[in-house]
């Protein structure tokens, strides 16, 4: 029933409980580098622990018996960590001994354990997240050390000035440009001459603003190349790619894919090449076979009947060999 109540708990929780342990682990993970936990692992020549080492998926590779060695040592220096004496268990201790020693350690920091030792025998699952995730926290309060929000910079935000370029040409200015149209039919036809004349300036002004000659720079076309080569390579983007990205997984399978589609296209022909010379030699032997066994055929039986009659020769040497002792233990008696 407990196991139903659970059951359900987890359900009113939604689809995002199957990925709370790995929520956990990363910020366990993150509390044990605070706590500088390297030098436990340095103790035992252990390597660094991964963001889901402790995490029970079928997606992730397992290994119970070291993961819960793991957990055995972290939890106990953490335990050390956090005030309380507890002594490291070895590696061929009794893990249920080892277990309920650090649930008593957890009990006795006023943490509620509503989950059976058997649970964390795997070294690895959520209950393992949370025994160590409590331990932790526990440890980090000993030291005086708590999470805090992060604080970002402000920055200032600087005004976008719009330049207006005079070669663009906006609604704005069709407006102005445009003549209005005037409200009574009767004046359609006639013209605003004030805003031709306005028109017609504008135009020439513009016209006059250009310049006349083509302008020609004055900069050394060997210094240029020479700037160019200088600043060529800071101007080269490299874009790193992240081998999680399915992107790059993607690619590499389709790469692996058209080699595997290469590579047999060569060996087929090598290897119908072998099928056929191992088809001709098995043909061969089957043949020499067949030839042998023909050729050896009245031998083997003349063989057969030889060794009939040498077994009957030695039967009738037994019973004759059988009967001379009898009668020569016989005529020593008489004597």
């Amino acid at each position: 029933m407990v196991n139903d109540g659970r059951r359900g708990e987890e359900d009113d929780c939604g689809p995002g409980a199957a990925h709370q342990g790995f929520i956990i682990m990363e910020a366990l993970l993150e509390k044990l580098r605070v706590l500088d936990y390297e030098e436990v692992l340095a103790q035992h020549n252990a390597k660094y622990l991964t963001r889901h080492y402790f995490v029970s998926s079928p997606y992730l590779v397992s290994n119970p018996g070291e993961q819960f060695y793991m957990f055995a040592i972290i939890a106990a220096w953490l335990i050390n960590k956090a005030g309380r004496p507890f002594t490291e268990p070895q590696e061929y201790d009794d893990p249920t001994a080892t277990v309920s020693n650090i649930l008593a350690e957890l009990r006795a920091f006023g943490i509620k354990v509503d989950f059976p030792p058997s649970k964390l025998k795997s070294g690895s699952g959520e209950h393992v997240c949370f025994v160590l995730d409590r331990l932790a926290e526990e440890a980090l309060k000993r030291r005086g050390f708590c999470f805090k929000r992060p604080v970002y910079p402000t920055e200032a935000t600087e005004e976008e000035c719009v330049v207006e370029d005079e070669a663009e040409l906006t609604l704005d200015k069709v407006e102005e440009e445009m003549p209005e149209e005037p409200d009574d039919e009767e004046d359609e036809n006639v013209v605003d001459l004030e805003a031709l004349k306005l028109q017609t300036t504008r135009i020439e002004a513009e016209a006059s603003s250009k310049p006349d000659e083509i302008l020609h720079s004055t900069v050394d076309a060997a210094e240029w190349y020479l700037e160019v080569e200088r600043v060529l390579p800071q101007l080269k983007v490299t874009v790193r790619t992240d081998n999680k990205d399915w992107r790059t997984h993607l690619d590499q399978m389709h790469r692996h894919r058209d080699g595997i589609t290469s590579s047999l296209s060569e060996a087929q022909v090598y290897l119908n090449k072998l099928q056929e010379d191992i088809s001709k030699t098995l043909e061969k032997v089957s043949s020499r076979e067949k030839y042998l066994n023909n050729q050896l055929e009245h031998p083997i039986q003349e063989y057969r009947s030889a060794q009939a009659k040498l077994s009957e020769v030695k039967e009738r040497y037994k019973q004759a060999s059988g009967g001379v002792t009898e009668r020569t233990r016989i005529l020593a008696g008489k004597e």
